[in-house]
């Protein structure tokens, strides 16, 4: 089975900074590719080039088997691109932007009338079609801005960070759509620092920090080979929490993280929770939660990049941000 999104050896640079320094991704037809990675990790750029919006210093890409240097305008023809910055116009109301986007691509009147309403009442947007944009909630103009980019119903989806900013409802609204393209066939490559996004929603995930893929594998093969296995243990009182601590770190070999009254170290030996539930036990401690799972992928991106997702996210993204702005 040939690949719908094809990268190898991309690299780019801004100036001083190398924003992709050789990647490599693919990504079968019919399937969601998540890009994952801190701000400035060279997400953004990787779509430009793929939507053909920046030239690759060096390296090779292909969307639906077309070079996306040489066959630019053919890659075009294949795409629809959203990102976290909505690209619909605020004075224009719902069915407008639609509308404008459908006689852009060459629809008849009628044909375009009938497309967005199509989209506005598939995307929930029907009694919102008649309102200037200016006035939709975040979550609303982000909808309008995925149907935006189906207009001319693209078989590939480039979704950069589409759930930023949104709220937990929202999200969960956008992810409903998205796993609906999917299943009728459209192909998706999902930037996103969110892991719990790419676990909810890619089949493969590509890890990229500092513009170099760190790891790649589906969710659970990244789980499974890179976090290893994770304890976790809460005691009933709270004093309780420096021994458990110590327990921990004595048995699993590693420096436990304490979250509340949560604590957590990543357990190679399966064998470690017999012998916590033995020492706690014989210490008296009473405990509300204890267990031993597949590492999150919070715990395999700790593992990978030396951070946490949550800080890492708010690193800053000068060049790519400003290229991505531009």
């Amino acid at each position: 089975m040939g690949h719908t999104i094809w990268a190898e050896g991309l690299v780019k640079r801004f100036g001083e900074t190398t924003a992709l320094a050789g990647v490599d991704f693919r990504a079968p037809p019919g399937s969601v590719l998540g890009l994952l990675g801190p701000n400035g990790a060279g997400k953004t750029t990787a779509v430009r080039v793929l939507a053909t919006l920046l030239r690759p210093d060096a390296g090779r890409a292909s969307v639906g088997g077309h070079d996306v240097v040489r066959e630019a305008h053919r890659v075009r023809q294949l795409i629809g691109l959203t990102g976290q910055y909505a690209s619909v116009d605020e004075q224009l109301t719902g069915v407008e932007n639609l509308l404008l986007i459908g006689r852009l691509l060459g629809m008849s009147r009628a044909e375009a009338r009938r497309r967005a309403r199509e989209l506005l009442e598939r995307f929930g947007l029907a009694e919102a079609g008649g309102r200037a944009v200016g006035t939709y909630s975040g979550g609303m103009r982000r909808r309008l801005d995925l149907a935006a980019s189906l207009v001319g119903r693209p078989p590939v989806l480039f979704l950069d960070e589409p759930t930023t900013g949104l709220d937990p409802r929202a999200r969960s609204e956008l992810w409903q759509l998205i796993r609906r393209l999917v299943a009728e066939g459209a192909t998706v490559l999902l930037t996103t620092q969110y892991l719990d996004e790419a676990d909810e929603l890619a089949d493969e995930i590509v890890v990229i920090d500092h513009g170099q893929v760190i790891a790649t594998g589906t969710p659970e093969e990244l789980k499974r080979t890179t976090g290893g296995r994770t304890l976790a243990v809460q005691p009933m009182e709270a004093d309780r929490l420096p021994l458990v601590r110590g327990v921990v770190a004595e048995l699993t070999g590693a420096e436990p993280q304490v979250k509340g009254q949560r604590v957590t170290a990543p357990a190679a030996d399966p064998a470690v929770l017999p012998a916590v539930v033995r020492r706690l036990d014989e210490a008296g401690v009473l405990v509300t939660e204890l267990e031993l799972r597949l590492s999150s992928l919070n715990e395999v991106f700790l593992t990978l990049t030396g951070r946490p997702a949550e800080s890492s996210a708010e690193a800053s993204e000068p060049e790519e941000a400003k290229e991505a702005r531009t």
